[in-house]
């Protein structure tokens, strides 16, 4: 049985599934340069990213970001599910964002003008970050449900004082 996402999550599922889903149709149609500045920003806080060329990076990209924000989008991919692949994608992001020189005010983790686009990344680490406790509280609910169940069966006999 497929469970659809509580309402508390269509919203933020929607909003960072559709950013995320534009941000990867654009890369896919990005040209040379715009492969060679997305790669080179990258290389700077990921070195190891230097050894894939920029053109089949900023595919990888593309399609990562694809996938996720159709995860989000999709309302039978279980809101857990989604938000680990979030907070995955966005960790990278948020550290990018740290690691790269000229993004953050010195000594402090305020954004430059130049950081403020990549300090929004914050934002879906802490989505992702609630997304991950989602199957949680559904269940927790139940078992508070089944338990005040039983409790009133067996000690109110059915009359509930709660």
């Amino acid at each position: 049985m497929v469970q659809l996402p509580e309402a508390r999550d269509l919203a933020p599922r929607l909003a960072t599934g559709a950013f995320i889903l534009n941000s990867g149709l654009t890369k896919l149609r990005a040209d040379q340069a715009t492969a060679q500045a997305v790669h080179g920003m990258a290389c700077v806080a990921y070195p190891f990213l230097d050894r894939i060329p920029a053109e089949r990076f900023t595919r990888l990209l593309s399609w990562s970001e694809l996938v996720i924000g159709g995860a989000l989008l999709a309302p039978f991919v279980p809101t857990r599910l989604a938000g680990l692949a979030l907070t995955g994608f966005s960790g990278g992001l948020v550290g990018l964002y740290l690691r790269v020189p000229g993004l953050r005010q010195e000594g402090s983790l305020r954004p430059t003008q130049d950081g403020i686009p990549m300090a929004k990344d914050t934002w879906m680490l802490g989505i992702g970050l609630g997304f991950l406790g989602a199957s949680g509280r559904r269940r927790r609910a139940a078992a508070a449900r089944h338990r005040h169940a039983a409790c009133c069966r067996r000690h109110h006999r059915g009359r509930c004082r709660w």
